[in-house]
Parts: C-alpha cells; sequence; structure tokens
C-alpha cells in the first residue's frame, strides 16, 4: 500500500525504496533503533537482552528477547529482506529454547544487558516494576513465549506458516516495516499484518479456550488413567482375564471373554461407570441370533448376576449390548465410595 504525502495542490506519491538502497543495515542500524523503541512493533514490552545466545552447542542469537506486561517472554527476529527468509522457523527454536527460563535467570539476562547498555540500574527492581510486581511470580512468569517477526515484507509461505501454526495455539505475529524514500529521507510505515489488529483480540480468546480444553484434556487422562489402575488391580484379583490389560487414558477398556466376538468392556464417565457384554462377530444376523439366544435367558442370567441387566440389541446397527450402570462410579468420584 503505498504512502502519498497531502498538500494544498495535489496529492504526492512516496516512492518505495528497500532498506539496502536507503543504506539501513540489520543489525547496526534498524535492530539497535528498535531495542530503544520496541513500542513501534510491539507495545507493552521491555528489551531484556539483545544478540541473546545463552545456551550451550549453539551459536544462533535472538536479535532481541523482551518480555511484555503479561510475564511472558517475546522473540525478536528482524530482517530487512523483501521475504522474511525463513524467519518463522527461527523465531520457533528460539522460543523453544528460552521457555524454560526462571525469573531469576531472566534478572541476570537483563543485568547483563543494562551493563552493555550503560545503565546501572538494578535489574530485579526495573523487571517487578515493570510487571507491577511485589515479589517473583514463577507461577505466573513466561507461562507462554511470544514471537514477533519483522521485516519489509513477507512471502506467501511465511505468512501462511505463521496462520497454521497461530491455529495451533502459537502467538506468532508479523510487523511489516516497509521504507520509503522522500528527498533524502528515510520514512517507514509499520503495519502489523499478522494477525489484524482487529481480529488478534478474537484469535486471543480463540487460544485461550484452545489452551483451557487442552488443560481439561490432560487432567481428565490422568484421572481416567488412575481410575483404570485401581480398577484393573482389583480386577485381577478376582480373575485372570485382566492380566494382559494395561491402564489408558481413554473412557473404555476391554477384554475378550473367551469366546470369539464377544469382549467384556469397562466404560467409565465423569459421575458414573458401566459394564457391558458387547457382542460383535462381524455380521448382523450372527450377532442377533447370539442376543436374542441370550434374551431367552434373560431371568436366570439377571438372578446370576444379581441385578436387573439393560438389554439393547441395537436394531440398525451391527452390534448388540447387554450392560449394567454402576452410579456412581465414574473416574471424579470420590475415591472412598469407588472402593465399597
Amino acid at each position: 500500500m503505498p504512502i502519498y504525502e497531502m498538500t494544498s495542490e495535489n496529492i504526492r506519491k512516496i516512492p518505495e525504496t528497500s532498506f539496502e538502497i536507503a543504506g539501513v543495515r540489520e543489525r547496526n542500524d534498524l535492530q539497535r533503533l528498535l531495542r530503544s523503541q520496541i513500542e513501534i512493533v510491539s507495545p507493552d514490552t521491555l528489551i531484556i537482552a539483545e544478540e541473546f545466545g545463552d545456551w550451550e552447542d549453539s551459536k544462533r542469537r535472538i536479535d532481541l528477547l523482551g518480555l511484555d506486561t503479561d510475564a511472558n517472554l517475546v522473540v525478536f527476529e528482524l530482517k530487512r529482506t523483501e521475504d522474511g527468509g525463513h524467519m518463522e522457523l527461527q523465531a520457533i527454536r528460539y522460543a523453544a529454547m528460552v521457555s524454560v527460563m526462571t525469573f531469576d535467570q531472566v534478572v541476570g539476562v537483563y543485568d547483563d544487558y543494562l551493563k552493555r547498555v550503560g545503565s546501572d540500574a538494578d535489574a530485579r527492581t526495573k523487571l517487578l516494576q515493570f510487571l507491577d510486581w511485589e515479589e517473583p511470580d514463577e507461577d505466573r512468569f513466561a507461562q507462554d513465549v511470544r514471537m514477533v517477526l519483522v521485516s519489509a515484507e513477507f512471502s506467501k509461505e511465511l505468512t501462511t506458516a505463521v496462520m497454521w501454526l497461530n491455529e495451533r495455539a502459537l502467538d506468532i505475529r508479523c510487523v511489516r516495516i516497509k521504507p520509503y524514500e522522500d528527498n533524502g529521507r528515510v520514512l517507514i510505515d509499520v503495519q502489523q499484518v499478522i494477525p489484524l489488529p482487529e481480529a488478534a483480540a478474537y484469535q486471543v480468546q480463540i487460544r485461550e479456550k484452545e489452551q483451557k480444553g487442552r488443560q481439561d484434556r490432560a487432567e481428565r487422562y490422568g484421572l481416567r488413567r488412575k481410575f483404570w489402575v485401581g480398577l484393573l488391580q482389583r480386577a485381577r484379583a478376582i480373575t485372570q482375564l485382566h492380566s494382559s490389560i494395561s491402564p489408558s487414558e481413554s473412557s473404555w477398556i476391554a477384554t475378550s471373554s473367551g469366546i470369539r466376538g464377544i469382549n467384556l468392556n469397562y466404560v467409565t464417565l465423569q459421575h458414573e461407570g458401566r459394564v457391558e457384554l458387547y457382542i460383535d462377530r462381524g455380521e448382523t444376523e450372527t450377532n442377533k441370533r447370539i442376543y436374542d439366544s441370550l434374551f431367552l435367558k434373560k431371568t436366570a442370567i439377571e438372578e446370576l448376576f444379581g441385578n436387573a441387566l439393560f438389554w439393547e440389541r441395537l436394531d440398525g446397527k451391527q452390534a448388540c449390548r447387554i450392560s449394567y450402570t454402576v452410579p456412581p462410579g465414574g473416574y471424579r468420584d470420590d475415591e472412598l465410595i469407588l472402593q465399597r
């Protein structure tokens, strides 16, 4: 998008240029200027390191490393090229490397940076003031790493990759900083192109929802595995049918009854458990015939089992099922109740 100058006489287009033609160097000019005015490309951010590479077995260095007011680390990757190169891949690599940093480690890094730029300020005090914290909070510190890519332009391949990664809960922003030449002056047009500013808040909400969903799934899977560990321990003391079954994170586990196509399943929901005989030999007629023969002995089977069963012929489907529900008996129920 071109830039124009409006005068009383006309509207004059200001010609585009490139950083190379304008004599703007990547590190000594663009990086040096942005480190002291990073709000141009990333508001509410404090630069804590430049050319950061404090890790073993790596010669790679982060152009600028920052911290935002939400206590997230921010990796800045800068290019003066017209397509951005492979900067998204570099940024992801750097983000992974710094993701394990603690507050005290950041204090040390920031202290080194302050000395390099000639400041005698106390790094710990400045960080706490920036975050508006009275004391460090490791539970809130660096829970995420944001990435900001700054370039004169971005290739279609790069922007496609960034949008795909953002849909999978990463936080990568592309800021286009395009130079123009006007009678010896270098003007720059700064635009965040991904995500579009008007869509950024919505994408944050989507990302937070997805993150909560992942946390909920992780908790649910952990509870299910713990439930199956306890249940299988009790079951193995009664029968050898479960000797080869391992605990899982799924909502059901199965073992063979010893008869082909007839399985014994355990199913657990949040506050309900179910045991079932599942009939499926791969042929609908065969399955229904087995079910019907068992149903003729329904009274005797239920007397032997000790409770009424739920009989499902499942007409219109291939398999059949006979089950018994145990409330409470789910993976979120109290362990003392489940042990009864």
